[in-house]
């Protein structure tokens, strides 16, 4: 009996050690381990700016301002949605833009078909926010929106609280025509803690998750007939908070400032 439990004992440690050896590693990262006051990493980052309202009359300022956009120096970036004097505001394409905020892309320096891309992210609460981590073709500029296609990895808005969306937009199911399921928390706000918000994307088919928990899935058959899936080349990634727009709806009396959105890392694995 003895011999018999070392034995499995071997055979269970030689499958763990096996396991281990083969868990993938990260073929792109952030874990924004840089000095507190430190900026986003130029190497990995390039950054929207301006208020053009980004199709979706959207009320903020973009900038690179510390004020907006900093680590922490405890191994988080942190992206600070702003509301803005009335002296300080900017012009915006519909008049003036009454907050500032962050968003972040790495278009033009790491993009990828297929894999594995999570966030470890506390996101910012109140009517009017809306944080996203999302993804868009790499080839935008060339094919335009909707046809390049868009992964919605998580996107909240401020008036629900214990709801994150992960959604598809391509030719002929883009905008409020997306196609989208949601995840809804038991008890609290996803405001209220970190969370690992990741798909797994392979040829015909995106997964979602929270927490390692599955909650939606997408194929070709999902989509509006005769429509394309365009899920079948590079795409790169972003990160925001929006302030207002067509979907959140402004901010009103409830919504505090400033609001932040921390995030502890951004990972990106190969396929499998």
């Amino acid at each position: 009996m003895r011999l018999m439990k070392l034995t499995l004992f071997a055979l269970s440690a030689v499958a763990a050690c096996a396991t281990a050896s083969q868990s993938p590693s990260p073929v792109w990262r952030d874990e924004f381990d840089g000095p507190a006051g430190a900026s986003f990493d130029r190497n990995k980052w390039v950054a929207d700016t301006g208020g053009a309202g980004f199709g979706n009359k959207e009320r903020q300022f973009y900038t690179t301002r510390a004020e907006n956009v900093v680590m922490d120096g405890q191994g988080h970036l942190v992206i600070t949605a702003l509301a803005e004097p009335a002296s300080s505001t900017r012009a915006c394409w519909y008049g003036r833009c009454l907050y500032t905020s962050t968003r972040l892309k790495t278009k033009g320096l790491f993009a990828q078909t297929y894999g594995r891309f999570e966030a470890r992210i506390r996101i910012p609460h109140g009517q009017g926010l809306w944080p996203a981590f999302w993804m868009l073709a790499a080839d935008i500029d060339q094919v335009g929106w909707p046809e390049g296609g868009e992964i919605d990895i998580m996107e909240n808005i401020g008036r629900e609280p214990a709801i994150v969306h992960g959604t598809l937009h391509g030719p002929g199911y883009s905008g409020s025509d997306g196609i989208s399921r949601t995840d809804t928390l038991l008890r609290g706000a996803y405001a209220d803690d970190f969370h690992i918000y990741a798909v797994e994307w392979q040829p015909n088919e995106i997964r979602w998750y929270v927490d390692g928990r599955q909650y939606n899935r997408l194929t070709p058959a999902d989509l509006p007939s005769g429509s394309r899936w365009v899920f079948d080349r590079p795409f790169f990634l972003l990160m925001n908070v929006a302030v207002g727009g067509g979907w959140p709806g402004d901010p009103d009396a409830s919504t505090t400032f400033p609001q932040v959105m921390v995030v502890d890392y951004v990972r990106a694995y190969g396929r499998p």
